[in-house]
């Protein structure tokens, strides 16, 4: 396992850039695929695209982004990649189904955003956990169900952009516990 204990810096810094365009050529940059919600983390346990272990544990005064360089060495590179975000797109049929919708979510405090009339649940498991937890609102046709990628739940909100201050105003909900 390779630890790692530094961010060199971006894949975008000229002085890194061109190294990595050299060893990309030669098809010898890994990717370390990072959940956007571990982006944040400054200890993280993960596996790269070509199957390198890495044990990340970062000063406090840095962190993970997109295009984060953590191993550049002549003959190799290792790059983080955001991962783009999944979000299950829960659509209640009626305002009573939208409060049982609102109460078992808040409930089981998942991370969520508001897009019009659709509630935004931020996927950080198997889809499959989640819909399971809402079976009956599901199997009852009360509550809607679609998977959307981050590029697609931006869309759903551009449509129907959240109201301020509303029931439904753009908040952001999440509980460590």
């Amino acid at each position: 396992m390779l630890r790692i204990e530094r961010v060199l810096g971006s894949r975008v810094e000229p002085a890194l850039s061109e190294a990595l365009h050299r060893l990309e050529h030669a098809g010898a940059v890994d990717i370390a695929n990072v959940p956007a919600t571990d982006l944040a983390r400054r200890r993280l346990l993960i596996t790269t695209h070509g199957g390198e272990e890495l044990a990340i544990a970062l000063p406090r005064h840095e962190k993970l982004f997109d295009g984060a360089v953590l191993v550049l060495e002549p003959d190799r590179a290792i790059v983080v990649r955001a991962a783009t975000e999944r979000w299950l797109r829960l659509e209640p049929r009626s305002i009573a189904d939208a409060v049982e919708l609102g109460y078992h979510v808040g409930n089981l405090h998942w991370r969520v955003r508001f897009g019009g009339e659709v509630l935004l649940v931020a996927l950080e498991g198997r889809p499959e956990d989640y819909t399971a937890r809402l079976e009956n609102l599901i199997s009852a046709r009360r509550v809607g169900v679609t998977i959307l990628d981050e590029e697609s739940a931006e869309a759903v909100e551009a449509v129907e952009p959240p109201q301020p201050g509303g029931a439904r105003g753009g908040h952001y909900h999440h509980h460590d516990h």
